[in-house]
């Protein structure tokens, strides 16, 4: 995707408000699926990984004082296993749990990576194939898993595929199939192969007759959140006033917003879920405000490649359609804004390292607090010079094409209309 100097100075961006305003019940799922004890099983899991470090939490005095607020923390997952994104926290857990179930094991025994990697689980098991559809980060991290445990993969991705994302996958040995149109025709695609060849499919997704495996991927995301709330606690910060998280299928969000909403109980922060302008498909969802998601088609181009996605996981919108605040659609070059002031940040701050949907979180919380079109919402979320925000950065400069460009050409810079405001604070609508 080129990008343009400037970005259209018109652009379409909205809020919707979530049932979360009107309920503190815990989400309408499986109690154990997200919990504390839920995640310590993650956590001790991932801590058999080659690579398995907790990942840095940024406390950005300087940023959140700017935005009226006491500190903004970035949850930083630009270093994940070497992978630069979270993702294979899910792909890993999903292979896990999957080769244990076709061990004939119970569903946590033996929680050793090393030990399904060895040569007699190989042997019981064959070389498999997994596939999966993927913008970028979710198929890189099953790529990676695929290898590590002696397995092939086939990862689908978009034709709109960054380069940089492409060759990062084939350089992990997983074959790459180019599918015409957008994620979610990468999606049906995948499902198609792989029902035709004997393959495994291991999405972020799912739909009906296929939870399981997409359940196990969420669940690997909850070591993010644990290590997030042990680290906050560690930093002496009482509670979250509000979480702003990026959209996509849900699947990340809903484990964030399944496991703070158990972690915190009655004092859960409010969640604020960020998509592109083009690809909304989660705040299309939340305003009709069923409990069955509603999707988005046409063009669904944007720079945040990894929230690219027409079609909500309606495992993930189970979760999200009770607890979830606010949905915001954002346009690319708000996301461009946040990557720029992640890497040049206020005195003080530490700089972060942020691909375009990895500062969509952010990107979200600086929208609301100095565009008019949000100017409702600021005001109904009540957040003050006292409270904490956290926003995951859930990927590093995955194109660093795009990246340098973004940051250090200026590429896709601030209309000139929204400038004042997101530089002065002056809202602009």
């Amino acid at each position: 995707m080129s990008l343009e100097r400037e970005a259209p100075r018109s652009v379409a961006m909205e809020w919707v408000e979530g049932k979360g305003f009107g309920t503190r019940a815990h989400p309408r799922v499986d109690g154990n699926l997200l919990s504390a004890a839920a995640a310590e099983t993650c956590r001790t899991f991932h801590r058999t990984l080659p690579s398995y470090s907790i990942t840095p939490l940024h406390g950005l005095v300087g940023l959140g004082r700017s935005l009226g607020l006491k500190a903004v923390w970035i949850k930083d997952e630009a270093n994940r296993f070497g992978l630069k994104s979270f993702k294979a926290l899910g792909a890993t857990w999903a292979l896990f749990r999957l080769l244990n179930k076709r061990l004939g094991r119970k569903g946590n025994e033996r929680l050793d990576f090393r030990e399904l990697a060895g040569q007699d689980a190989r042997s019981k098991l064959g070389r498999l194939t997994f596939a999966t559809a993927t913008d970028g980060n979710h198929g890189k991290g099953v790529a990676w898993s695929a290898r590590l445990l002696g397995h092939k993969a086939a990862i689908y991705m978009p034709e709109n595929s960054a380069g940089a994302r492409i060759a990062a996958i084939e350089r992990l040995g997983a074959r790459v199939v180019i599918v015409p149109g957008n994620y979610d025709d990468a999606v049906r695609r995948a499902a198609r192969d792989a029902a035709e060849r004997g393959w495994i499919v291991v999405s972020d997704t799912s739909w009906d007759g296929y939870r399981e495996i997409p359940t196990w991927v969420m669940q690997g995301y909850l070591t993010l959140f644990a290590e997030t709330a042990d680290q906050l606690e560690a930093a002496g910060v009482p509670r979250l006033a509000a979480v702003f998280l990026q959209g996509g299928v849900g699947s990340l969000a809903a484990a964030g917003v399944g496991y703070l909403s158990k972690r915190y109980a009655d004092r859960a922060p409010l969640f604020v879920l960020v998509e592109p302008v083009k690809a909304a498909c989660l705040l299309e969802s939340g305003r009709t405000g069923a409990l069955r998601p509603v999707g988005v088609t046409g063009d669904l181009s944007t720079i945040m490649a990894g929230l690219a996605c027409g079609e909500p996981n309606p495992l993930a919108w189970q979760i999200l359609c009770e607890r979830v605040h606010a949905y915001v659609s954002i346009p690319d070059f708000m996301a461009a804004h946040a990557m720029r002031r992640l890497a040049r940040p206020m005195e003080g701050d530490p700089a972060v390292v942020s691909g375009e949907s990895g500062a969509a979180g952010l990107a979200g919380l600086i929208a609301v607090r100095r565009l008019e079109p949000f100017r409702q919402l600021w005001e109904r979320l009540n957040l003050t010079q006292n409270d904490h925000v956290l926003c995951v950065n859930t990927e590093g400069d995955t194109d660093p094409y795009g990246y340098n460009a973004i940051v250090n050409e200026n590429a896709l810079a601030e209309p000139s209309l929204y400038r004042e405001a997101l530089n002065t604070g002056q809202r602009t609508s």
